[in-house]
């Protein structure tokens, strides 16, 4: 098996480090770090404002991580692509603006009991805002949500469906294509959160037909601080601007204002570029590993971790008992002992696991547990990492003197 760690200096340089919390975020190769440092050292100036060379270069960077971008999902235009601090600030974004255009007193607002609170809280304020309501979709035992529950769910009133693509606590994957088109014969509109789904799945939003799809730049070996907005541009040029401010406008008045053409419309003031440098790199990181390899490393590695696991009487694993289709991603309990705890005594070992409710409370109470643990793989990590961590969790067994 390939040694992918040596390709990331946090991992090289800590080689006992096993590192479980891929879900939260991925670590970074050299090619983003130098690309980052790069700009700063030698590229660095306010993007789109400047006409002296250096400025030109900035925006040269800049518009060139928008194209990366947009290639990379399968856009249509590069316009089509709208850079935010991360998937939150996205998917907030989607939902003030969105709901601006769209929302009136009594439409619906369908969601998933799965979404991560980023999806989640921001479209009760806008049914609070409009005085809409938010429905919620159900999955099924293993963590699906089938097409009948949808079909039942939405109506004349559903202006919108926004859901996860891949559950940041299950790592099941919903048919969101299938999903889209029933929407879009509803005539209602779909965002996707791709936050999770982007670093395990290739993605094209144009073969998927969805309105907009949101993710994050750290979850994919990229900075934090940047994040992506896919949407249609037809609905992008109604939307009104989510946030006010430099850059985002075309003319100002004393009582008025006219706004930049997309995206622009939607990037307040000065943007992060070394961040966007740095999406472009790990993107192109990706692209040199490739998704078949990508998908084959993880596929193998969750089948170990997975059936391990499950051979384990003292742990439960919510979710699909098929470890494949948890696309590295494995939420967890042991019986007896406070997940918190779990993590704490994993660190001890320097394994890094998460404890806690992931975000995603109502889906933890869905599945009768408060909390739970959760590891969650990356293509670079490997097989002594799972025996490392099985083999903590055996002696967690025995510290607390689980049956």
């Amino acid at each position: 098996m390939i040694n992918y760690k040596e390709h990331f200096p946090l991992l090289r340089n800590d080689p006992e480090l096993v590192y479980l919390d891929n879900a939260a975020t991925t670590q970074k190769p050299d090619s983003v770090l130098t690309t980052v440092q790069k700009y700063y050292l030698a590229e660095n100036a306010n993007p789109l404002r400047g006409l002296y060379a250096l400025s030109q270069t900035a925006t040269d960077v800049y518009e060139e991580a928008r194209q990366t971008v947009a290639n990379f999902i399968g856009a249509k235009d590069k316009r089509e692509i709208v850079f935010t601090r991360n998937a939150s600030e996205s998917l907030n974004l989607i939902a003030f603006s969105l709901s601006e255009l769209l929302l009136k007193e009594g439409d619906e607002i369908l969601i998933t009991i799965m979404e991560h609170h980023s999806n989640m809280l921001p479209w009760q304020q806008a049914a609070k805002r409009h005085k809409a309501k938010l429905v919620y979709l159900y999955p099924d035992e293993n963590g699906y949500i089938q097409e009948e529950e949808l079909r039942k769910k939405l109506s004349s009133r559903t202006k919108i469906l926004s859901m996860t693509h891949l559950s940041n606590v299950l790592g099941t994957e919903q048919d969101i294509a299938r999903f889209i088109r029933i929407a879009h014969e509803n005539g209602t509109v779909v965002s996707i959160d791709g936050s999770q789904a982007i670093p395990h799945l290739a993605i094209d939003v144009t073969d998927l037909d969805c309105d907009f799809y949101s993710f994050s730049g750290h979850k994919i070996y990229s900075p934090m601080g940047i994040g992506v907005l896919y949407g249609k541009s037809n609905l992008l040029e109604k939307m009104p601007p989510f946030l006010t401010g430099g850059e985002m406008i075309e003319y100002v008045n004393e009582q008025s204002a006219t706004f930049a053409p997309i995206p622009y419309k939607f990037e307040a003031g000065t943007q992060n570029v070394g961040g966007a440098a740095g999406l472009s790199a790990g993107i192109k990181f990706m692209q040199k590993i490739g998704y078949d390899e990508i998908v084959r490393r993880e596929r193998d590695l969750s089948a170990k971790l997975g059936t391990a696991l499950r051979e384990l009487p003292f742990i439960t694993v919510y979710g699909d008992k098929d470890s494949n289709k948890h696309h590295g991603v494995f939420a967890f309990n042991v019986k007896g002992v406070h997940p918190h705890d779990v993590s704490s005594i994993m660190d001890e070992a320097h394994i890094a696991i998460r404890g806690g409710h992931h975000c995603a409370q109502p889906l933890m109470k869905a599945l009768t547990c408060n909390f739970s643990c959760r590891a969650s793989l990356a293509f670079y990590n490997d097989e002594t990492d799972i025996e490392k961590f099985i083999r903590q969790l055996i002696y967690i067994r025995g510290y607390f003197n689980v049956k």
